[in-house]
């Protein structure tokens, strides 16, 4: 008897569990709809149930926000979880920026690479040659590569597109020897005059989606984002520590 009631408990709580996840993927998908009109052009990466009921989590890469399950309502800003402490949105944030890195292509990028036996980090930087702490860190790579951090540059010229800084990177992301060109650059010599199918403008479009303002910014490897110049030193023993978390 006991068994038969069992039996009957759990089937009503399958069926139960069973009608709440159809009635999410019924909310997800009426939500997806809903962001497509009010975001032309894009739809969402992520639409998931946050931990507030009723409120759904939704991602445009780093960008984040919350919707009431029928779209009438939208929240911007950070949900903090206060028994842990933790910024529930700049970790989906951080996942999101992450999942843009990583669509990249190295080619596109100009990398400095680890001189150690064995690469630690890999940290992607934007930055600009007309920047006195973008030259501060060039200045120091040797340092970066000795503590087995391989940098990555991406495209922020400051002042925007077609402008002098803008066409200087244009120049660099076409130089024959990219990483000599970018020292030249950063030394504040001319380097030769080129145009070239070039990713300059689209690693400017991307530093507006992550909200960059300022170089250099540093993209660390779970995502989050270090605005300023950080030493050598100091760099690689927050990457440590970072990766000892995780």
């Amino acid at each position: 008897m006991m068994n038969s009631k069992l039996t009957y408990w759990a089937a009503g709580a399958l069926a139960a569990m069973s009608m709440t996840a159809l009635a999410a993927d019924d909310n997800i998908k009426a939500l997806t709809k809903v962001m497509q009109q009010l975001v032309p052009g894009m739809t969402p990466d992520r639409i998931v149930e946050s931990p507030v009921a009723g409120l759904y989590e939704v991602s445009f890469g780093p960008e984040v926000l919350y919707v009431s399950k029928d779209g009438r309502y939208a929240l911007q800003g950070d949900l903090i979880d206060v028994a842990t402490r933790e910024n529930l949105s700049e970790s989906r944030r951080g996942a999101g920026r992450l999942q843009l890195v990583n669509e990249l292509k190295e080619k596109d990028m100009i990398i400095f690479p680890a001189t150690t036996k064995q690469q630690k980090h890999v940290v992607t930087v934007f930055t600009d040659v007309d920047c006195s702490y973008c030259r501060k860190l060039h200045a120091e790579m040797a340092d970066y590569n000795k503590a087995g951090i391989t940098i990555r540059y991406l495209a922020f010229p400051r002042s925007g597109e077609n402008t002098p800084s803008y066409f200087k990177m244009v120049n660099v992301w076409c130089a024959k020897d990219r990483r000599a060109a970018m020292t030249r650059a950063k030394l504040g010599e001319a380097v030769e005059q080129k145009n070239c199918d070039n990713p300059v403008k689209e690693q400017l479009a991307l530093a507006a989606r992550f909200g960059v303002s300022g170089t250099p910014t540093l993209v660390l490897e779970d995502g989050s984002v270090v605005p300023g110049y950080m030493p050598a030193a100091r760099l690689s023993q927050a990457l440590d520590q970072a990766t000892a978390a995780r």
